[in-house]
């Protein structure tokens, strides 16, 4: 009762100040101040909404100011973030509505008031969107053929799986989402554990985990390994990259953006998604971590992503001619500078051919110790770098070699300005069976600091001990200029805390360069 009554008054509140009314006029809206404003504004109602299932979803809707009576205008939902309640896409919501369109948000199931158990994007939660859909066309203006679903973060995990499922859907943007949950969470066979954890809790302190979730979130913070299969179908399940031929077949138009530090939804695997896209598309990569590329947005303020969505929607909704889907599909801002790139495609980004960094030298380093080197602090690193240009530092030289394996680039003569994926080939030989380690790319400076440019985890299971084995590994995609006069920089050690590491005490790692099989890191370039 009491995170009942104080999760609706803070819903009232926030929504008064975005607005920017008193918190009676807010609350007034629906019964008073709709009439004598809808000549010159939309409004805004809190409505109970009918879920899958009989449960009651907590919503809010947004008419265009003045709506004609029997005119129909085209529809947009937006289901809320992992953790936060139905006022979040206020201010975007408004300026929507304001330009013409019929916005329902919505908390979704298990979090906040809404009823239900979180079941991160399973059925039940997109089941959820087309009975929305299915309730705003019967209960506002909102016109059949032309809808339209958008969010940020957990909202574009379901909207894109909900695209899958409802042909009604004309056009989609998802922003800091995922396609593929397990290459999210759990790439390189390696937990994310800042990222799971911090879902976990907030899924706990603001919402009501179900049975499945709970089970799953013990799993697989707990290492089980005989469970890792279930674990990975369960994953597939709530994947777009699963469904994307229903997702083409259905044809709607969808727009992707996200962050290149991204640390819940690294920028991998939507690139991978967007390829396989045929229907209309666009993807946008910036600076930033998870949603900081879109947050200002969500406060009213300026922003690039938000103004691109919009674009978006009126030309798949609207059918405006605005130019959005004449430009470059492919949009990317450098970590380095504040201009946009266009490409044709993400196989073009690194269209100025690859790096190769020669990893001849062996290095032989001991687990389970941090050497210093790690990827930064889940939501920070990335937006302290997006901000004030500040990522993750090393100073190489210092770094222990008995516990970091270091090779290392001859100073550039001229910038290097490296676009795309950053790919490492190399060969390992454990001393126990299982094992973790992390790979991390620095831009180094001439007194030795390095700039985290990238990274990547890695773990194997069931190796033989003394037994070499080669290993493929895709660093994070990024966007990041190197200066002349610098150099780059390959890290390898066995712990950080931003992942769970599987090191038996004791354990040891080689890395060779087998003449038959040579080690190197590849890094791709843009046109110079």
């Amino acid at each position: 009762m009491q995170r009942t009554t104080t999760a609706a008054a803070v819903a009232t509140l926030l929504a008064a100040a975005v607005l920017g009314l008193a918190p009676h006029q807010a609350q007034a809206a629906p019964a008073t101040t709709a009439a004598a404003a809808a000549d010159v504004s939309s409004q805004l109602r809190f409505h109970d909404i009918p879920g899958s299932g009989g449960i009651t979803l907590k919503g809010n809707v947004f008419t265009p100011a003045g709506a004609e009576s029997g005119r129909k205008y085209p529809l947009i939902v937006l289901p809320t973030s992992w953790g936060l309640p139905q006022i979040e896409y206020i201010a975007q919501a408004k300026k929507l509505a304001d330009s013409g369109y019929v916005v329902v948000s919505y908390t979704s199931r298990g979090f906040w008031l809404s009823g239900g158990d979180i079941e991160v994007a399973g059925p039940p939660d997109i089941a959820d969107v087309s009975a929305v859909i299915d309730w705003a066309l019967a209960n506002s203006p909102a016109d059949a053929d032309r809808i339209g679903l958008g969010g940020v973060s957990y909202a574009a995990g379901i909207t894109l799986l909900a695209s899958a499922h409802d042909p009604r859907v004309k056009a989609v943007v998802a922003m800091s989402g995922w396609a593929d949950l397990i290459e999210s969470i759990y790439s390189g066979r390696t937990q994310h554990l800042q990222a799971a954890g911090m879902l976990g809790a907030a899924g706990y302190l603001t919402g009501r985990p179900g049975p499945e979730l709970k089970t799953l979130l013990g799993n697989f913070l707990g290492s089980r390994l005989d469970q890792e299969q279930q674990m990975i179908e369960w994953g597939r399940k709530r994947s777009a990259s699963e469904q994307v031929d229903r997702i083409n077949a259905n044809g709607a138009a969808i727009m992707l953006g996200n962050a290149w530090g991204d640390t819940i939804f690294p920028p991998n695997q939507y690139a991978k998604f967007y390829e396989r896209l045929t229907g209309p598309k666009r993807l946008e990569f910036r600076p930033g971590d998870h949603a900081t590329a879109e947050g200002t947005g969500l406060l009213g303020l300026p922003n690039d992503t938000w103004t691109n969505a919009h674009r978006w929607f009126d030309r798949y909704l609207k059918g405006e001619r605005n130019g959005v889907d004449t430009e470059a599909p492919v949009q990317i801002k450098s970590r380095s500078n504040d201009g946009y790139e266009g490409y044709a495609d993400w196989k073009s980004v690194g269209s100025g051919g690859s790096e190769k960094l020669a990893l001849s030298d062996s290095e032989h380093l001991f687990a389970n110790v941090d050497s210093g080197a790690n990827g930064g602090i889940l939501l920070l690193s990335s937006a302290l770098d997006q901000f004030v240009k500040a990522p993750p530092i090393a100073s190489v030289p210092l770094l222990p070699r008995a516990f970091a394996a270091v090779w290392q680039s001859e100073r550039y003569g001229e910038a290097r300005r490296i676009r795309g994926t950053a790919k490492l080939h190399t060969t390992v030989t454990p001393t126990k069976g299982d094992g973790t380690f992390v790979a991390y790319l620095y831009d180094v400076g001439p007194l030795g600091i390095g700039k985290l440019v990238s990274n990547a985890p890695y773990t194997f299971h069931g190796k033989a001990p003394g037994q070499a084995f080669g290993v493929d590994l895709e660093l994070f995609s990024t966007a990041y200029d190197v200066p002349a006069g610098h150099r780059l920089a390959l890290v390898i050690d066995t712990v950080d805390p931003l992942y769970i590491e599987h090191n038996p005490i004791g354990a040891q790692l080689t890395f060779s360069s087998p003449r038959t099989d040579p080690s190197y890191l590849s890094v791709p370039l843009r046109e110079r």
